[in-house]
């Protein structure tokens, strides 16, 4: 087929709907002007737009419809993204096998069509429509608010609405910006219910948010407090372009739908910047997204203000004050490790000092630490990594994680020649950690001399300030559960308030089992006595507290409910 200019004029002059005269006019205003043929003759009268697609029905056999009154499928609609749609003015209309019917007012137009089959994946079959209709189409179908999502951005019960919070902001690489949710203005609905999701998780101080499909929509949920707690859903026909926006702004690739992706972006928000790590994993209904909030202004400078109890403060002070050895913090994900890690770089990040990190991946990005990401696609592993960090003279190195043998192998030797060597394991109590790292392959005698100290932790939940109430506990109980304070101790319990969002907590804190290892611990090591006889040793000679023990100091101090220390310590 020619070109489109040569069709056009052909039909124009073998019809005789246009002098040979008028269109040479035509051609040098279009020339002039750089917009299509059609466009010059229906804009100079030439020709009505009423003729031209009568002429174009009859001479290709191609059917005509007006729009005003055509009931559009949302789902059908975004199979062409919206970029372009308006670009070359054109609306699908439904979809039959791999056969996609479109509305367009130029069939001529070869390179639309391309486009569009590249794109969709399916044949193109053409219905012509008035371009003004069309592009009324357009903009009623990619723009209006659907009114279910209108409801999620202005009702969502007033709670940004009336509050100063300010705008949150997206920054990538590309300097892409997004407004706050809250403020009004012309961009698309899909993009202010993401802006949504994103204010309403920092607003309610979640670490997750967690972005499900299921098969009649989408649910949304926040981690608020270590607990999950569904916020709102969205109907099933936006799930495509919020799976397409959450790519475009995590740098993800969008066309791959099949295998789990990881990217990150920042949020500029309340004058501090957010990093969220996101996660999309195919799932039967459709991909699921998780974003991890990872928020600098939460990691302190130094351990005093991370509130740990006395005593195991006393013990990490002790710890990293030592030249050489290994820390290791255990404990489930979501433990808070990395944070306690992290507040530890924080104090020791001096510039007489080189501190490296290994990470899979980096969390957060500290200045003045060379930070390094695992790459295992192209063989960058936490071991390959340390064994280059090793030539590098570092005189702090924090791994991640200690995940296989050779990790442990080396992480043990860089501990024992000269460095100040910080990890986790999953393990659940803190001397376990040592059976672990034997477990691994590491000789018990390189376990016994490169260890300083071993810690365990986990993360229990604040009771709320606002609505926390004294309630009576009976010593039978007391005594029952192995509660030490058994007089002058006010227990508390909450009953929910607007502050807390009605769920008694606000905010957590660490409890930590802590065991610094001394001489007698490292000799027991290299004998292979047991684990139990450690920990007796280290329960009677040393004082060491039990996670349980912690929680219940802090029930003591009124930061916690009884039952809140009990739940996280049911593993003692």
């Amino acid at each position: 087929m020619k070109g489109l200019k040569e069709n056009l004029i052909e039909l124009l002059l073998n019809n005789k709907l246009v002098s040979k005269q008028a269109l040479e006019r035509a051609l040098a205003i279009q020339k002039e002007r750089g917009v299509p043929l059609r466009s010059v003759l229906i804009e100079e009268k030439l020709i009505s737009e009423e003729d031209l697609l009568a002429l174009l029905s009859s001479r290709l056999y191609i059917p005509t419809l007006h729009l005003s009154k055509y009931r559009f499928d949302q789902e059908i609609v975004r199979l062409i993204p919206e970029q372009l749609a308006k670009t070359y003015n054109v609306i699908a209309l439904s979809r039959i096998a791999n056969t996609l019917t479109v509305a367009m007012s130029d069939p001529l137009n070869i390179l639309a069509i391309d486009d569009l089959r590249m794109v969709t994946g399916c044949d193109i079959d053409i219905v012509l429509s008035p371009a003004e209709e069309i592009l009324r189409a357009i903009e009623s179908q990619y723009s209006a608010n659907p009114k279910t999502i209108e409801e999620i951005i202005k009702s969502n019960d007033g709670k940004i609405a009336d509050s100063s919070k300010g705008d949150v902001q997206v920054v990538r690489e590309d300097e892409l910006e997004l407004s706050s949710a809250l403020k009004e203005s012309e961009k698309p609905t899909i993009v202010k219910l993401v802006d949504l999701m994103l204010t309403e998780a920092l607003t309610k101080r979640a670490s997750d948010i967690h972005i499900e499909p299921e098969i009649d929509g989408l649910r949304v949920r926040y981690r608020i407090d270590g607990a999950l707690h569904e916020i709102f859903r969205i109907p099933k026909r936006n799930q495509n372009a919020i799976t397409a926006r959450l790519k475009i702004i995590s740098n993800l690739d969008i066309t791959e739908n099949r295998v789990p992706q990881d990217g990150r972006f920042k949020v500029k928000f309340e004058g501090r910047e957010v990093d969220f790590r996101v996660s999309s994993l195919p799932t039967t209904f459709g991909q699921k997204f998780v974003l991890r909030l990872l928020d600098k202004s939460n990691l302190s400078i130094g351990l005093d203000k991370l509130g740990f109890s006395e005593e195991p403060l006393r013990i990490f002070k002790e710890a990293i004050s030592k030249p050489f050895g290994m820390i290791l913090v255990t404990g489930p994900t979501g433990s808070g490790k990395s944070t306690t890690l992290y507040s530890i770089l924080n104090q020791l990040n001096t510039p007489e000092r080189n501190i490296v990190t290994i990470e899979d991946p980096v969390e957060y990005q500290i200045e003045g630490i060379t930070q390094i990401p695992v790459r295992t696609d192209i063989g960058l592993t936490f071991a390959s990594a340390l064994r280059a960090v090793l030539r590098q003279s570092p005189d702090v190195i924090m791994v991640g994680e200690i995940r296989d043998s050779e990790t442990a192998d080396i992480a043990v030797k860089a501990a024992l020649t000269g460095q100040l060597f910080l990890s986790t394991l999953h393990t659940n109590d803190a001397l376990t950690s040592i059976s672990r790292l034997i477990d691994m392959g590491v000789e018990p005698f390189l376990v016994a001399s490169s260890l300083i100290m071993v810690c365990a932790q986990r993360l229990c939940r604040r009771v709320c300030p606002k609505c926390k109430k004294a309630i009576k506990v009976e010593k039978d109980y007391l005594q029952q559960i192995g509660f030490p304070f058994l007089e002058g101790v006010t227990f508390y319990t909450a009953e929910g308030c607007k502050v807390c969002a009605k769920t008694g907590f606000y905010g957590r804190i660490a409890i930590l089992e802590a065991v610094l290892i001394d001489d007698r611990i490292r000799e027991m090591i290299m004998r292979k006595q047991s684990l139990d006889e450690i920990k007796e040793y280290a329960l009677k000679e040393l004082g060491m507290k039990l996670l349980r023990d912690d929680a219940f100091l802090k029930v003591k101090e009124g930061l916690t409910t009884l039952d809140e220390a009990l739940r996280i310590t049911t593993e003692e």
